[in-house]
């Protein structure tokens, strides 16, 4: 990263401080402000970090107003195309594509470290019998620090490896007993003749009394799926796993803490609400209503799956699902989907409306997901769970960027106060 300077000035007090100026690989020069409290004593306000850097990170590069997304400098749109999932994990953890022994090694490891201890089948046992699969997620993935006392050094690069693989491995192990927990049949094991995405699904939805083969075609829309939501830059639950980390907490502690961000409706389960909108809408016939209700000001509908915070042009991970999508539903003699025929209608629409075109409200990568995981029959309340597991990857990766920094320091995020000023305590027999 290449430094410059730039000097500002405080208007009322004449007082000047040189704030270095970076500028790395690829995107806008960014204003290291950490003398600015020092130099002039103000601090800087930017609620949701709207222009601010939290840290540096070489692992995705995102250019909202030209819809790109980069995993470690390669295209989303090749890797989603090319790659499989644990090709994409590898990428995002190493920095480097995979040889082909390279990869085949990986697989080994990941396929070692799938199945939990035997002991957490008790922990599952104390959740609610229809406790929402997120609420488990965070419970048992916040408890692996209990299990894994051999690998727990965080200054130790070599346990950070080995944190990093049991994360990946053990997520759709964990994620699945979740799900057969909600409903009520007994844990499945993990098959090591399976690959990833392949060994999920047989978790989900085989039966100790019934023998479960993936169809290809799902294998594939979850192997895509897993890649497009792998990573993405420093949002909310990737910023929560960096800022829990910086306090030098265990990694599984952090994963949880990622889970739980990852949960909020405006975050992870952005998806499950664009079910929810679909099934409010009803019909095709209601679409126009909607539409106006969107518009509305006053109106407290919202499109969901519309726009992206980051993206100011199409999110290119909707530009591929969409063909998986058309692909997937086409292909399972479900042509006739009432809840994708009003989808197609509502983008349709949506996408022609000037009021949606001028403010780039184009559909979102949740909008699509949520279909495709209805088609392939996953209920709602582990769509977001379906992102956990793609974004530990994700979130594994920073963190151990993030521990690797010898800049690294604690988050300390600072404020306005808007409180009372200094005042007396007054006793309560004259209140």
């Amino acid at each position: 990263m290449s430094e410059k300077t730039i000097t500002l000035t405080n208007n009322s007090d004449g007082r000047t401080v040189d704030l270095p100026l970076y500028k790395g690989t690829i995107g806008p020069e960014v204003m290291d402000i950490g003398k600015l409290y020092s130099g002039m004593g103000i601090f800087t306000y930017d609620p949701g970090f709207i222009a601010t850097g939290s840290c540096r990170s070489s692992i995705t590069y995102i250019d909202g107003d030209k819809g790109n997304l980069w995993y470690r400098g390669y295209p989303i749109e090749q890797l989603a195309e090319r790659a499989k999932f644990l090709e994409v994990a590898y990428l995002l953890l190493y920095g480097e594509l995979p040889s082909l022994d390279q990869l085949s090694e990986f697989e080994r490891i990941i396929r070692y470290h799938s199945m939990i201890n035997e002991t957490l089948k008790n922990f599952f046992d104390g959740f609610h019998f229809n406790a929402h699969p997120m609420a488990v997620m965070v419970g048992v993935v916040g408890s692996l620090s209990a299990f894994y006392h051999d690998s727990l050094d965080i200054n130790n690069p070599r346990h950070r490896e080995i944190s990093a693989h049991r994360m990946i491995a053990k997520m759709p192990t964990i994620a699945a007993a979740s799900y057969k927990h909600n409903v009520g049949e007994p844990f499945i094991y993990p098959r090591n003749d399976l690959d990833y995405c392949a060994n999920f699904l047989h978790m989900m939805f085989a039966t100790p009394c019934e023998e479960y083969v993936p169809d290809p075609l799902a294998v594939k829309a979850v192997n895509l799926l897993f890649i497009l939501h792998a990573d993405h830059e420093q949002n909310a639950s990737t910023s929560t796993v960096r800022l829990a980390g910086s306090s030098q907490a265990n990694p599984f502690a952090c994963l949880a803490s990622g889970i739980a961000s990852l949960w909020g409706p405006a975050h992870g389960g952005a998806n499950e609400a664009v079910l929810d909108m679909l099934r409010e809408i009803g019909d095709v016939s209601n679409v126009d209503k909607y539409i106006a209700k969107a518009k509305d000001k006053n109106d407290p509908f919202r499109l969901m799956g519309f726009g992206h915070r980051v993206y100011k042009n199409h999110d290119p991970r909707a530009t591929i699902i969409r063909k998986v999508c058309h692909e997937i539903l086409e292909s399972m003699a479900d042509t006739d989907n009432p809840m994708f025929e009003l989808a197609l209608r509502l983008e349709e629409v949506a996408l022609e409306d000037e009021y949606f075109v001028e403010r780039k409200l184009y559909p979102n990568v949740d909008f699509y997901s949520g279909i495709i995981y209805r088609a392939l029959n996953i209920p709602n309340s582990m769509f977001t769970v379906m992102f956990a597991i793609a974004r530990t990857v994700g979130w594994m990766a920073h963190w151990m960027e993030m521990m690797s920094d010898p800049q690294q320091r604690i988050g300390r995020p600072r404020q306005i106060y808007t409180g009372h000023d200094r005042r007396d305590y007054v006793g309560i027999e004259r209140r």
